[in-house]
């Protein structure tokens, strides 16, 4: 067999031992415009916008303002990342100037949307942080504003392009296991750094802001199919002072496939971090201590192929969000990580936190709201 011989639509390297075979060669990493490079701003500089600014510098990007209504947190991260940058507290200062083509949002989702919307109303493209907006009404409107206005709208489902989830997901887009007939993922992790910030204060922390990367994987390699219902719970583990219950799952169930996702974010020793995506030609298995640290196998007819993986959950994650934006605004095509299609992963969410909040299964779509 050839280094460059294709086989069910994917390339593949030159098979190993028997049992063994080299992992397909597929497009996982995050994706890099040909030759666009706009000037952006940043708006909101809490503690997430180290990973934003650093994966932007890394990347070689034009940011020129950086905004916060707390000036010297904007002063900070101008000093470590973009010195040149103008630093200000007014948000709509940064809209008005008409050199900034491309503004990151990375503020919190209910003083988000009333930059959204001037941003789009300013024809800016816009990165919205996740999770997108609190009611899935309000994310339409966004999306539809920012047709009318000519401009892009992306969301910043950074766990898109961690390499372990972005491997697995164009795996499954090219077709490598056949129909998918179950996803699941468990998370044994230390979410307790939440402890004391705002964070704390939202009430399905683990469902809804960690969670949705998930309910984004699911709504991702389940594309084409309507999830019927969604059964989820969430509990309180022994000993926990926390004020959100760190213990979560959830059950969604396909057309012909089911969706698994535990979580336990009180655990703070032998974490472990598990993937595992069954269909009918094959099984995807992702497993390790963390986000960032992950071995990916494909178990096929053919026997397993460990693939070997490029970067990290951050600096691939923050590089993916807004090189899928860039990339969109170059090529005048809708964002792979576009607002519109992220109101699914949405949905399925809303779905799960009622379902939590009710002791009931939910059908997506019907909720269109987060409650508490």
């Amino acid at each position: 067999m050839s280094e460059s011989t294709k086989a069910g639509g994917y390339g593949l390297s030159a098979a190993g031992a028997s049992g063994a075979f080299a992992a397909p060669v597929l497009a996982y990493l995050p994706p890099r415009p040909r030759a666009y490079r706009p000037k952006i701003a940043l708006i909101g500089c809490g503690g997430i916008s180290e990973y934003h600014l650093r994966a932007y510098r890394e990347m070689g990007l034009d940011v020129v303002a950086l905004c916060d209504r707390d000036k010297a947190r904007a002063e900070k991260r101008s000093a470590e990342f973009f010195p040149e940058a103008t630093v200000t507290d007014d948000f709509r200062a940064v809209l008005a100037r008409g050199d900034i083509e491309v503004v990151d949002v990375a503020l919190h989702p209910a003083p988000r949307v009333e930059v959204i919307e001037a941003a789009l109303r300013a024809k800016k493209h816009v990165l919205s942080q996740k999770p997108f907006v609190l009611d899935l009404a309000v994310g339409e409107r966004l999306v539809a504003l920012a047709a009318t206005q000519g401009v892009k709208l992306a969301v910043n489902q950074n766990g898109r392009w961690a390499p372990h989830l972005s491997y697995m997901a164009a795996a499954v887009g090219a077709g490598v296991i056949g129909e998918v007939a179950s996803v699941d993922v468990t998370l044994q992790w230390d979410h307790t750094w939440t402890a004391g910030t705002p964070f704390e204060e939202i009430h399905h922390l683990v469902l809804f802001d960690f969670g949705i990367h998930w309910f984004d994987l699911a709504a991702r390699v389940m594309r084409g199919r309507k999830p019927e219902r969604v059964w989820a719970s969430v509990a309180r583990t022994a000993g926990q002072k926390m004020k959100p219950p760190m213990l979560a799952q959830v059950v969604a169930d396909y057309p012909g496939a089911q969706v698994r996702l535990d979580f336990n974010g009180h655990v703070q020793h032998g974490q472990e971090d598990r993937t595992v995506i069954c269909g009918s030609a094959g099984t995807l298995r992702s497993f390790g201590p963390n986000l960032s640290e992950q071995t990916v196998e494909l178990h096929t007819a053919r026997g397993r192929a460990t693939v070997p993986l490029e970067g990290t959950w951050f600096t691939s994650g923050f590089q993916g969000a807004m090189g899928g934006l860039l990339c969109a605004i170059e090529d005048d095509r809708e964002p792979t990580n576009g607002a519109r299609e992220n109101l699914d992963s949405l949905a399925l969410c809303f779905a799960a936190l009622a379902s939590a909040d009710a002791g009931t299964p939910t059908v997506p779509g019907r909720v269109t709201r987060v409650s508490k």
